[in-house]
């Protein structure tokens, strides 16, 4: 057995990009190596990543296939052969086939008698098979941006490639990529290596290679090293401890390939300003780390990962630039602070006006507007569900919300939307639930992300976003693919974690109520946000999908309803009982949709007397219906599910003594009219048909 190793060089690619791009790449390869029958049963498959490369390395890979045999069919006997003589059918399928018409033999399916031929096939070596496979792979991966590099070429790709190493074991694979061969010259770090080549003897000694020339290649051992070191690096600072910060952890790991952390200073007057502007100009605008005391609170410190070594001198140089331009960042950031409280939230509203939100649709003057509409439609909807809140409070929120897109330091530091906001609302004594909506407005921001404490909050940003979902969908900017240029999704999976997540009296349609959507543009956000429930339900909950299909086809509307359904249903569904009643509502459903098809009419069941079988099924739906409609009212899913899993007996029976579609048209229409009126009394909780069962 052989070890592949595949490296590809490029220039740096974004961080953002790389941990999909090295999953997506691993993921391609050891797809190709699967279907072409090279990977052993103990295979073992590895990736790695910088900001220069993407690599894969495959132990356990077969030197070339195995010889395969495999039996083809063609056309029917009678086709291929006329009086015992071939057809012109006969000898296609031949030269398909790569045999002799005389080797053709015939076949017995139960279709019928077919003519087969044997084909043996000789395996091809592993080598062959990546040099003219595994270029199409490579340029298959998805970037978010790509770019031409070569005139008239017409690859494209994320960066330039610059280099390609392929091995199998020590010998190269003549593979091409961009123009570039593969061989076994790789590059170390840009700094402390140079750019002499750096060559790779053999796959298995790709990570020890590339570590002598100052490139740690591995992703996770990156991370645990960089994660030491912030570590090591924070206790010369008593009691202090670096903000724990995961997404920036990544960045830093996918900006590095040698890294180490240095502890920088600041001067501590600018601890005066809020955190949420120090931790900005740290974290989104130099990739520092933040620190904090035993007290919890920022000290006057900051931890820069660095993609070097360096000597007690050169740390000393490079801690002293970090902090003069952290210096500047906050000095700027202190500026604005001071410059903008002269002009309260409260006088910037007309200002709006100049804002520009969308160029078809107005300016944030008209959003905030639209906005206002919206919450107070909501916040009527939730008063009467006897929820207590502030609407004096939401409604000067929601009319502030955008204020501070006019001020300087949202302005210079974007990132610090609505945050700046809300700080500014409290510190000019607006109020703290006025201050605290608008510093929410944008939570959460992912699926990872707790939703806003305040019901204010949670009202404001539930307005913001359908009215911005219904608006762009209005002008025709609704997410196609992979393309979401306005973040529709984010803001419709921020709509249903609100809703999932807090005590609102609010279902999707009250929502949809108040956005003032109607026609056509409606009925696309409802398909829009119930696929969001789906999303939500399939990858956040990790429902299965039939468990969710059961329960949104029942009811899409109401949230945690949905929630609670799906719960109930995935704790029954492996019982014996259970299944059998799936079965049986999927058999219902079939028949009563093949009836519509022929026209059959669905009649009543209390109209003619039926056999003792559907008699009794009658009488157990009657008698079951109320009580699984009461339980449902109570949210007793669990109970109300395990109340109909009683009805398979009688289920059972009528479907074995029963003939549905007699050929009597009354009695047929009476069968039709008893099982479709079982299937709607219990497919309130979810549709039992869309259940998988084996």
């Amino acid at each position: 057995m052989s070890d592949f190793l595949f490296e590809l060089g490029l220039e740096e690619i974004p961080a953002r990009m790389i941990a999909g791009a090295e999953a997506e790449l691993g993921r391609r390869v050891n797809d190709l190596l699967t279907r072409e029958r090279l990977l052993t049963e103990d295979a073992a498959l590895s990736t790695y990543s910088t900001p220069r490369r993407l690599a894969v390395l495959a132990e356990g890979v077969r030197s070339r296939q195995e010889d395969s045999e495999e039996q083809l069919t063609g056309p029917s006997w009678k086709v291929a052969f006329k009086d015992g003589a071939p057809t012109s059918a006969a000898e296609a399928f031949a030269k398909k086939a790569g045999v002799a018409v005389a080797d053709l033999e015939k076949i017995a399916t139960p279709k019928g008698e077919y003519v087969g031929a044997n084909v043996k096939r000789l395996g091809r070596s592993a080598a062959e098979i990546l040099a003219s496979d595994l270029p199409k792979e490579v340029f298959a991966i998805y970037w978010a941006k790509n770019m031409y590099w070569r005139a008239g070429k017409p690859e494209r790709m994320v960066r330039p490639v610059r280099w390609v190493v392929a091995l199998l074991d020590s010998e190269i694979v003549p593979l091409e990529i961009a123009g570039i061969a593969a061989g076994r010259a790789s590059r170390g770090h840009r700094v402390l290596h140079g750019e002499a080549p750096v060559a790779v003897e053999a796959a298995s000694a790709y990570v020890d290679t590339l570590r002598a020339a100052s490139v740690v290649v591995s992703v996770a051992e990156r991370r645990h090293i960089i994660r030491k070191a912030l570590d090591a690096a924070t206790r010369a600072v008593a009691g202090a401890r670096w903000r724990e910060d995961e997404p920036l952890v990544e960045t830093v790991v996918h900006l590095t390939e040698w890294p180490s952390v240095i502890l920088g200073n600041f001067e501590a007057k600018y601890l005066e300003l809020p955190e949420e502007v120090l931790v900005t100009v740290m974290r989104d605008h130099q990739k520092y780390f933040a620190v904090e005391g035993a007290n919890g609170k920022l000290a006057a410190c900051f931890l820069a990962v660095l993609n070097t070594k360096v000597d007690g001198e050169g740390a000393a140089i490079i801690r002293h630039g970090n902090a003069r331009v952290l210096r500047a960042r906050f000095k700027d950031a202190r500026f604005f602070w001071d410059f903008d409280q002269k002009t309260p939230l409260t006088a910037r509203v007309e200002s709006l006006k100049s804002v520009t939100f969308q160029k078809e649709l107005g300016s944030y003057a008209w959003k905030t507007e639209q906005n206002l509409a919206v919450a107070r439609v909501l916040a009527a909807t939730v008063k009467a569900g006897s929820v207590a809140f502030d609407e004096a409070a939401l409604l000067k929120a929601v009319e502030l919300a955008k204020t501070d897109l006019t001020t300087g330091l949202v302005k210079e530091f974007t990132e610090l939307q609505g945050i700046i906001g809300g700080l500014y609302a409290r510190a000019q004594g607006l109020g703290e639930r006025v201050a605290l909506a608008i510093y929410e407005q944008y939570t959460p921001a992912s699926m990872e992300e707790e939703i806003p404490p305040s019901i204010e909050g949670q009202l404001l940003g539930i307005a913001d976003r359908i009215q911005t979902i219904v608006a762009m969908f209005g002008i025709g900017n609704a997410p196609t693919g992979s393309k979401d240029p306005f973040a529709l999704r984010r803001a419709a999976n921020a709509i249903v974690k609100i809703l999932a997540e807090s005590d609102l009296p609010l279902t999707l349609s009250d929502v949809l109520a108040a956005s003032g959507a109607d026609g056509a543009n409606r009925d696309q956000v409802v398909t829009f946000l119930r696929e969001r429930l789906h999303f939500y339900l399939k990858d956040i909950y990790n429902f299965a999908y039939d468990v969710v299909n059961a329960v949104l086809a029942a009811d899409s509307d109401d949230v945690r309803g949905a929630i609670a359904r799906a719960e109930a249903l995935r704790a029954v569904r492996g019982s014996e009982d259970f299944a059998a009643i799936s079965v049986a509502f999927k058999r219902i459903k079939n028949i009563v949709r093949q009836a519509a098809e022929k026209g059959f009419v669905i009649g009543s069941a209390t109209r003619i007397q039926l056999a003792p079988e559907a008699q009794r099924l009658a009488e157990a739906s009657a008698s079951l219906a109320p009580q699984v409609a009461r339980l449902r009212e109570q949210r007793a899913y669990a109970d109300a599910l395990a109340l109909i899993a009683t009805l398979r007996p009688v289920v059972d029976t009528f479907f074995d003594k029963v003939l549905v579609l007699d050929p009597d048209e009354k009695i047929r229409g009476a069968h039709l009219g008893l099982i479709d009126e079982v299937f709607r009394n219990f497919s309130g909780i979810a549709d039992f048909s869309e259940i998988v069962t084996p």
